[in-house]
């Protein structure tokens, strides 16, 4: 098959994970990048040798050698760059979340049924191999019907600043950045059931503590410690039509000992933690026992999950196979997360 050429637009912090797994893959080859900033996207062509630099997305979704993109953009862009991509003729591996509203994400699955390319969404811990050996495993009876799942992302100082703290680029803080992650993989090993109610919480307690020293943290580019438009925290128990709930909580920043990540699926015949370490219960001879694959990583590998996501996006490309977080997945998840948003604001529960 011929390879794909790929155009990224968007250069940011994001970006590299998709540059570093394309130079990788075989099958594809980066020619074009877009930044608004054009010395940032001269630096990655020279770090990545691509021939194509342009500070206009349009342009470069102009460019007949361009087969597929990888938009690494603000949220609040990625449902115009999308929809202009697919009638563009070109193939979309767009970064979570999908776009910043459910109307958003309907107008980006009609692009895709109307013109019939690829969006795959990147939902990348579906992608990561500790994920995949828990779906096989559930797919497979193991841990019987899935009826409760719990998951957490806690930062403690962790609030990126720049446009992920400014809820007109973002959405929103910790839920619709590290919050959809989480959801998103326990909703995926669950089977997908559909959702029907949300009730959730959102707090503006500590601000972005900016003021803490001796303890540092990520900040984005753009980073500005007088803008602050998120939530700090946000927790939810999200109810599906079979029965089964799901209880998440997210921070950017917490009064908590130290950052913390938990994913776990309880099921009628047996349990399952995917983080912080992968380990399966379950019931042998009458006797509770847990049970330790002996896997590459505990933990998920998130250069592998990138890596991984990127070969299902080529092959997908190549083949025309549906991905596994297809867009029908993202307007399911806009519909879940600003379900969430919604009951904050109203302080009720919101069917979905």
């Amino acid at each position: 098959m011929n390879k794909i050429r790929i155009g990224v637009i968007g250069a940011g912090s994001i970006s590299d994970m998709h540059f570093a797994s394309y130079t990788k893959q075989d099958n594809a080859e980066i020619v074009a990048v877009c930044d608004l900033n054009q010395e940032r996207a001269a630096g990655k062509a020279e770090t990545y040798k691509i021939p194509n630099v342009y500070t206009d997305y349009k342009e470069l979704l102009a460019n007949p050698e361009v087969d597929a993109v990888s938009i690494c953009t603000w949220n609040n862009t990625h449902a115009e760059i999308s929809i202009a991509a697919l009638y563009a003729g070109k193939h979309v591996l767009v970064e979570k979340p999908l776009c910043k509203s459910v109307e958003e994400a309907q107008r980006i699955q009609d692009a895709v049924r109307e013109t019939g390319k690829i969006l795959q969404v990147g939902f990348v811990r579906r992608y990561d191999t500790n994920a995949q050996l828990v779906k096989h495993f559930i797919d497979h009876g193991q841990l019987g019907e899935i009826y409760y799942a719990k998951a957490s992302c806690l930062r403690r100082l962790g609030n990126p600043g720049g446009w992920f703290s400014d809820v007109e680029r973002s959405g929103g803080g910790p839920l619709i950045d590290i919050g959809v992650h989480v959801i998103d993989v326990c909703w995926y090993l669950m089977g997908r059931p559909k959702p029907v109610a949300v009730s959730g919480h959102t707090y503006n307690k500590l601000g972005n503590r900016s003021n803490v020293q001796n303890l540092s943290f990520y900040k984005a580019a753009d980073y500005d410690a007088e803008r602050n438009t998120v939530e700090d925290l946000a927790n939810v128990l999200i109810r599906f039509e079979n029965g089964a709930s799901l209880m998440v909580d997210v921070s950017f920043t917490l009064h908590a000992k130290k950052d913390e990540i938990v994913v776990k699926l309880y099921g009628d015949k047996g349990g399952v933690e995917l983080e912080p370490e992968i380990v399966f219960v379950t019931e042998v001879l009458d006797t509770i026992t847990n049970v330790t694959p002996q896997v590459n990583k505990k933990s998920i590998d998130i250069h592998g999950a990138f890596q991984n996501e990127i070969n299902h996006f080529v092959s997908c490309c190549q083949t025309g196979e549906t991905p596994i977080s297809p867009v029908e997945d993202g307007l399911e998840m806009m519909k879940i997360l600003c379900g969430i948003y919604e009951s904050a604001a109203k302080g009720q529960e919101i069917r979905l």
